[in-house]
């Protein structure tokens, strides 16, 4: 074999620097910037794409299903299901409160017993309303006497108007005074005159005396002189009467004007009449007064026996003797002064409690047959209406049942079976036909612009608002939907505020109430 020489050289490696355009500094740049960035924001991008709407803000919502009910259009007549319930009143029991206050001192019925309109069912402890009807009488007689007095000023004061004869006195005495003083004045001159000769005469007999010497004794000379002195007197005194009697005449005559003046204006008079038939209007008001005060005491003395307002059965007594009731005061309590509760025995209803997947067959008006462990006979109803709320304990819906001529041994809380009847329908095949209908509760329903619709959470998780077209009520609270929604369909409870249509959601949870009306 020939060697072959092999040839070292082919696996010899070429390590000297290899030709490149790029610079180093830019390939370090790149390797240490650009390449980082890209693989981070292609991190974020998957991270978008994979979160998508979760990462944007949701409102937290619940949600109800649609009531869907399957069965059967029966004839009229048919039994649709049954319902356990009990008799209450209807449409409630009725309170006998007693309207005054007080202390019951007896009962005078006994629970179930019947009674009539007005007959007394209790008595409180009447003392004390006894004495103050006799307070209000003794006050009602001073009133009346009050009144009677200021008639009677009122009577004078207006026969004194009509007929001012004190007035008319007056004015007599005034002129006569008058009438005097005018005479004196009239008459002063002609005295005046005769005392003027009076003195002349005396003067001469006191001269002719005094001359006469011893011839006239000195006795009668001092008389003489003694009656001149006077005459002189009396003249002066008359001839100063004169502006005496002229003032006098001028007041006299002032007060004859006076008391003209006063017949003619009457001042006093018309004012004692209009303070006497002032005093007469607040004596009237009084009396009115004390009158109704005694009717007031009348009638909580009236009240004091408690009467029944209506003819009924006693359903339960609430006091007893001794109990205090409050009466009508302000501060009473809701009960406090129940006495009594009474019910009509022929208006009575059944509470029946209907589970929520037969509420769409409840229909107001439709026949129900009644049993009960006391009557042996079915008693026959009808549908009033249904409650305001559902029982969450026990999945129902409490349902009116109005009893039609209930059998007398039928007593309240009495425990009944309620067979709930298809009603008469207008149809025009006697066969039952499968039926599937759609309902919603009511308040879920809204109208925008004249179209109803409602609220529903898609399969997406977003808010959309979905017009419907209702049909009629099967059972108060509750619509029926013909068209709009199906079986699926979520509808939104809580949360619909501020919604709009295509708005993300988060359902929280499914509502455990249901909406029904009164």
């Amino acid at each position: 074999m020939t060697q072959q020489q092999l040839d070292l050289s082919r696996l010899a490696l070429d390590r000297s620097p290899a030709k490149s355009n790029a610079s180093p500094r830019r390939r370090r740049w790149v390797s240490r910037y650009v390449l980082p960035l890209g693989i981070l924001l292609g991190f974020v991008a998957l991270l978008v794409a994979a979160a998508g709407r979760q990462l944007l803000s949701q409102k937290s919502v619940t949600v109800v299903p649609v009531i869907v009910k399957r069965g059967e259009v029966q004839q009229a007549g048919t039994t649709l299901f049954q319902a356990a319930g009990w008799i209450e009143p209807r449409p409630t029991a009725v309170s006998v409160a007693a309207l005054a206050p007080g202390v019951v001192e007896e009962l005078l019925v006994v629970e179930g017993q019947l009674v009539t309109k007005g007959e007394p069912i209790a008595r409180l402890i009447s003392i004390d309303a006894e004495l103050a009807v006799e307070q209000a009488e003794t006050t009602l007689a001073i009133r009346q006497g009050e009144l009677q007095r200021a008639e009677a000023e009122q009577t004078a004061a207006r026969i004194r108007l009509k007929n001012p004869v004190h007035l008319e006195a007056q004015k007599a005495d005034a002129e006569s005074l008058l009438a005097k003083a005018t005479t004196e004045l009239e008459k002063l001159p002609f005295l005046i005159t005769a005392a003027k000769a009076e003195v002349a005469f005396t003067q001469r007999s006191r001269d002719g005396k005094q001359s006469a010497g011893d011839a006239v004794a000195g006795v009668i000379v001092d008389r003489a002189i003694k009656d001149h002195a006077s005459a002189v007197a009396e003249l002066a005194e008359l001839q100063k009467r004169g502006p005496n009697l002229e003032r006098e005449v001028k007041a006299l005559q002032a007060k004859v004007d006076a008391v003209r003046q006063q017949l003619a204006l009457l001042v006093e008079e018309r004012r004692q009449l209009d303070e006497a038939t002032a005093k007469v209007a607040s004596a009237t008001a009084l009396r009115d007064e004390a009158k109704l005060n005694l009717r007031r005491a009348q009638l909580n003395l009236d009240r004091t026996v408690v009467r029944a307002p209506m003819e009924g059965r006693v359903l339960r007594l609430v006091a007893s003797p001794g109990t205090r009731v409050m009466g009508l005061q302000h501060t009473a309590g809701q009960s406090s002064s129940t006495v009594v509760q009474m019910y009509d025995p022929d208006r009575l209803q059944v509470r029946a409690d209907v589970r929520l997947e037969d509420v769409p067959m409840v229909i107001p008006g439709a026949p129900v047959e009644i049993q009960t462990a006391s009557s042996g006979n079915v008693i026959l109803g009808r549908v009033l209406q249904s409650t305001s709320s559902a029982n969450i304990q026990k999945n129902t819906l409490e349902v009116k049942v109005e009893l039609l001529q209930p059998p007398a041994m039928i007593r309240p809380e009495m425990l009944v079976t309620a067979t709930f009847l298809a009603p008469k329908l207008e149809t025009t095949s006697e066969e039952p036909t499968e039926t599937e209908r759609l309902f919603v509760p009511e308040q879920l329903v809204q109208s925008v612009d004249g179209t109803s619709g409602v609220w529903v959470a898609d399969a997406n998780d977003q808010a959309v608002f979905q017009t419907i077209t209702t049909g009629g009520q099967a059972a108060e609270g509750l619509v029926e939907v013909t068209s709009g929604l199906n079986a699926t369909s979520k509808l939104i409870v809580s949360g619909r505020d501020g919604l709009e249509s295509g708005a993300p959601v988060v359902v929280s949870g499914e509502d455990q109430s249901i909406g029904v009306g009164n």
